[in-house]
Order: structure tokens, then C-alpha cells, then sequence
């Protein structure tokens, strides 16, 4: 196993590690991200999804055409996050800079709960490695923010693949998220951050936002801009759960 974040190889017994123990890192106020559950009136993080504008799946400033011999399509996924963390649809929540290093050896599952004001929505979450913003890093990697583990739920699906459902306008459900493994070192100094937000263009076609049978055959008239909303208070404590090796917080 490739060890990002020290770039090592490994060679394990099993996968995940043997000597790793799921931790919760909660969403909390003020863009918080936490190994401390959250308190009493933390309360909700909101942002407006407008399909007329979604969240690009890289910064079209970088973007060199596809599948011409410059292209660089087949490396956005070690593109830096930052922008996207700057846009009004990006929710974003960071860990103070780590005092040890901590090390990732297994599963990372999103657990969120969540509403809009529609009646469907989609649900990235990216979890990141941030580096430090001071002059003893390369210009290059400065503040840059690593996606680590990402997907997307699409919420119709909660229940059932075979028969989606609307969702109601304003009821907190809870989605599980499934953002695979991974192996990596969060080092010393560095921040770990989570982004949610609900488009990813043109990865994931848009979601309209309105209930519709068939997304595919939906109209320009269904497409609807909602205001989405992450709990994160003690009865609704959104988190990232992820396999730690042993001897981190």
C-alpha cells in the first residue's frame, strides 16, 4: 500500500490497517472541524445550490483542453481545493494546524445530516489535507488544499435505488456517504478540512433540485436554485468517520 503524506510503500497483513480504530471528526460552528463532539447551539451551516452555476470539478483557470496533448484532465484530482473552499456554495470546515502527525489506514465514511428547501439534492463531501500558508513551504504548495477521499450522494436515493423518493422540504434526514479508504499521513502543522457542497460540473450532471421521475428527461423549468443546509448540534452531530492507526488523537 502507497502511504501518501509520508510517501512510503507498505507492505500490510490486512486492509484497513490491524491497529486502527474508528474516530469521529465533527462538523462544528465557525467552520470548526473536531475531534470534540459539538455543544449546545451550534446549530446549522447553509448555502444556496443554484443550478445555473454549479461547483466546476476544477478551477477552469487551470483548465487545458481535453484529450488534446496538453490536456491536463487526467491529473484534476490532485488539484488544489482552495478555490472551490473560497465560492459561497462550498460549505468548509478545518482543524486547527495538528500538533503530531495522524494517519488515516482505512475507511472514511461521511455521516450527515442534512435538509434543503427542495425536494432533491446532491451531497459532495471531499475530505483534505491542508498545507500551511508560511514561507518554509514551496511556493507551490502554500495553503494548498489535497483531496484526500470525495463522493457524491444523490439524495432521492436514501432509501432505495430501485424506487427514489422526494425529499421534504425542511426535514433533517441523515445520509451516509461512503468516501472509500485511503492511506495517508496528515503531517505535523498541517490542517485536515472537509468541503461539502451540492454540484460537481460536469462529473455529476446537475440535479435539479425539484423532484422529477427522470432527471434526464427533466425541464429547463424544473432546475430551481435552494438554500441547503448541514446540521451540526448535539442531536444532529454531522461528522467524518475515519480508520486511525494507532497512537493519533
Amino acid at each position: 500500500m502507497f502511504q501518501s503524506g509520508s510517501n512510503i510503500w507498505q507492505r500490510l497483513t490486512r486492509w484497513p490497517a490491524a491497529d486502527t480504530r474508528p474516530r469521529k471528526l465533527y462538523m462544528r460552528a465557525g467552520g470548526r472541524l473536531s475531534f470534540d463532539a459539538p455543544k449546545a447551539g451550534e446549530g446549522t451551516s447553509r448555502f444556496v445550490s443554484d443550478p445555473a452555476d454549479p461547483v466546476p470539478y476544477r478551477d477552469r483557470a487551470h483548465l487545458k483542453p481535453f484529450m488534446l496533448p496538453e490536456s491536463n484532465w487526467s491529473t484534476w484530482l490532485a488539484d488544489d481545493q482552495a478555490p472551490f473552499a473560497a465560492r459561497k456554495d462550498v460549505l468548509f470546515w478545518q482543524t486547527e494546524p495538528l500538533a503530531e502527525d495522524v494517519t488515516v489506514a482505512g475507511n472514511i465514511v461521511a455521516h450527515l445530516y442534512a435538509s434543503t428547501t427542495g425536494t432533491d439534492a446532491d451531497w459532495v463531501v471531499k475530505l483534505l489535507d491542508v498545507h500551511p500558508d508560511d514561507a518554509a513551504i514551496p511556493a507551490e504548495l502554500r495553503g494548498h488544499q489535497r483531496m484526500i477521499a470525495n463522493d457524491v450522494f444523490r439524495g432521492r436515493f436514501r432509501t432505495s435505488y430501485e424506487k427514489p423518493r422526494a425529499i421534504r422540504p425542511g426535514k433533517v434526514l441523515p445520509y451516509r456517504i461512503n468516501l472509500h479508504s485511503a492511506s495517508h499521513v496528515f503531517k505535523k502543522g498541517h490542517r485536515i478540512a472537509v468541503q461539502v457542497q451540492s454540484s460537481w460540473f460536469p462529473l455529476i450532471d446537475r440535479n435539479p433540485q425539484t423532484f422529477v421521475p427522470n432527471i434526464l428527461k427533466a425541464r429547463p423549468s424544473d432546475y430551481k436554485a435552494q438554500t441547503h443546509a448541514v446540521h451540526h448540534s448535539p442531536a444532529y452531530p454531522s461528522a467524518i468517520v475515519i480508520d486511525l492507526a494507532a497512537g493519533g488523537p
